[in-house]
């Protein structure tokens, strides 16, 4: 099918022109600015194309590229599943995810990886890529794996979720050793454990053995210095093997600092930020609960700030979500046991353009911070950007209020700590390699997701 979109904001590299863009089959065949004799011709010729959307007052940006999510399958599809968590990413403009392996059971192995990219085949909105996950002994696993056809390995260090925690100082030199991008998790377990049996030991329990430790602890337990100590020493590593590593949902200052200097030394060593990290501080903790538990923790009002700064100045090399579901009733429980994790997929583009609208940032950077550094990050092929060629990920957003709630939340949990929250925009339109996977708002029930492949390094 070929597709004209006109009369559209496009926000692309750097710049916002008024402009048209023609798709043909899964790629952009043209970009015109508004006035141009390639504008001209594109609408003199528009008779020639199946569709044609006249996008007066709205915005035009590639896709978001999602490098951090949790869609929960295999094993615990009652929270989400790639069905419907990628139906809630197209719904909020992310067109490409790549989804972590601390699954039941883990993709920890060539074989399990593969599975979940046969499912993701017969059922994902959006385009997809899963990591393979390391452990203490499957090095041999990491060094089959194909640098272009996976986005890379995850690498629970110092911190897990499940059996996953690497802690084996001669594995972890030789996954730094590997030549595949290797995507940290950063906390250390050592001082989160002893820093929670302090936690127990002054709150205490209720009568019914319920843990009073409260919520607004949680970033005294999952310290900053947890961070900042497990960062470190993966950068130290990083440094040692000339790795191409990746640090994931930074949320200190400290840690953004450390990243800068060692960028220096090694170009190869990038991060990411989340959007709960630009959205809230540790002052949520005492309204929000569970709802804005996650690890690593939300830390203070400074971390939050030096965060936005970071992406303002266009320091940080990915935007994404570390999108984690759980049903409102496991995290209903106590401290101890109530789960961490949000889902934000369906609305992190529109919490970044919040923020843009606020003055933090301008629009090109949300469309810089969200689709084009991840795709230059994990090299992904011809996608993040609004190119002839270029595989037709695009998105339209309107300046339409938007709320939050029961009625239009879309993910398998069914609750979002947003909800409530009244938006400026609102993405009205998604296509995925040219499918019209979203129109007015409204799943279309077409769908063209591919797996991803990455240019290698």
């Amino acid at each position: 099918m070929k597709t004209l979109i006109y009369n559209a904001t496009v926000i692309n590299e750097g710049m916002e022109f008024e402009g048209a863009v023609a798709i043909d089959s899964e790629y952009i065949s043209s970009v015109a600015q508004k006035g141009s004799p390639e504008y001209e011709e594109l609408m003199a010729g528009a008779d020639r194309f199946s569709k044609t959307i006249d996008a007066q007052g709205a915005l035009l940006i590639p896709g978001v590229i999602d490098d951090q999510v949790h869609f929960r399958e295999p094993g615990a599809t009652h929270k989400g599943d790639i069905r419907s968590e990628s139906a809630a990413a197209v719904l909020g403009g992310t067109t490409s995810f790549m989804d972590m392996p601390n699954n039941n059971p883990p993709a920890v192995t060539l074989e399990r990886l593969e599975e979940k990219y046969r499912i993701a085949s017969e059922v994902s909105s959006a385009n997809y890529s899963f990591y393979l996950g390391a452990t203490n002994d499957n090095i041999d696993e990491i060094l089959k794996a194909d640098s272009g056809s996976i986005c890379g390995i995850k690498l629970f260090m110092g911190s897990s979720t499940g059996n996953m925690l690497v802690n084996s100082d001669e594995a972890l030199e030789k996954i730094f050793s590997c030549n595949m991008l290797v995507a940290t998790h950063c906390e250390d377990e050592q001082s989160i454990r002893e820093a929670l049996e302090e936690a127990k030991t002054k709150w205490g329990y209720d009568a019914q053995g319920r843990s009073l430790i409260p919520f607004r602890e949680h970033p005294v337990i999952r310290s900053a210095q947890s961070c900042i100590k497990c960062t470190s020493r993966a950068i130290e590593l990083a440094l040692k093997h000339h790795s191409r590593l990746h640090i994931l949902h930074i949320s200190t200052a400290e840690e953004l600092a450390m990243i800068r200097r060692a960028k220096e030394q090694n170009p190869g060593i990038t991060s990411e930020i989340c959007v709960h990290y630009l959205y809230f501080d540790d002052t949520y903790y005492d309204k929000m609960g569970a709802m804005v538990k996650c690890n690593p923790a939300i830390k203070s009002r400074e971390d939050r700030e030096a965060i936005i700064n970071e992406v303002a100045s266009l320091g940080v090399d990915a935007v994404a979500t570390d999108h984690a579901p759980h049903t409102i009733e496991e995290k209903e429980n106590d401290y101890l046991k109530a789960p961490s994790g949000l889902p934000t997929i369906q609305h992190s583009l529109q919490m970044m353009l919040e923020l843009s609208e606020k003055g933090l940032f301008p629009r090109t950077t949300v469309v810089t911070s969200m689709c084009h550094k991840p795709a230059d990050c994990f090299r992904v092929s011809k996608r993040g950007y609004i190119r002839p060629g270029y595989y037709a990920d695009l998105v339209l957003v309107r300046r339409v209020l938007y709320t939050v709630s029961d009625e239009n939340i879309a993910y398998k949990c069914g609750w979002s700590p947003l909800k409530g929250t009244t938006f400026t925009y609102s993405v009205t339109d998604t296509f995925v390699n040219g499918c019209h996977t979203v129109a007015n708002g409204k799943l279309t029930g077409e769908t063209n997701a591919l797996r991803l492949f990455f240019d290698r390094f």
